[in-house]
């Protein structure tokens, strides 16, 4: 009986993989994008950007790092994004959500484009 209990409560968490990875690019490709990319891009809609010195200066020694970082965190939760789309879910996961899903993809697209402006600008 303790075993259906612990299978329900692990539930929620089965499929949140993509998310996390995700969010873990972008977190790697916001510092990337830092340095030069996201200044200029930013300076040239008319924002401000005095705020991301201080991201530039500590990601800036680790820009490699962050470059490979963001690409296998993206890479890997666009294919498991991929194959949650592709394969059923468990019923109660989080990966059956729509919404969590389309969230997860458009912070794919945020984290693509980030990483192209941290590579292209710098």
């Amino acid at each position: 009986m303790s075993d259906l209990s612990g299978a329900s409560r692990d539930q929620p968490i089965r499929g949140f993989g993509a998310v996390l990875l995700a969010l873990g690019g972008i977190v790697a490709a916001f510092g990337v994008a830092s340095c030069c990319g996201l200044p200029l891009t930013l300076a040239t809609l008319g924002l401000g950007t005095a705020w991301l010195g201080g991201f530039a200066v500590l990601a800036a020694p680790h820009r490699l790092g962050l470059l490979a970082a963001a690409t296998a965190c993206l890479v890997t939760a666009a294919v498991l994004l991929w194959r949650q789309r592709a394969a059923a879910c468990a019923p109660g996961a989080i990966c059956t959500r729509p919404a969590i899903r389309g969230v997860t993809a458009f912070g794919l697209l945020v984290g693509f484009a980030l990483l192209y402006l941290g590579y292209a600008y710098a």
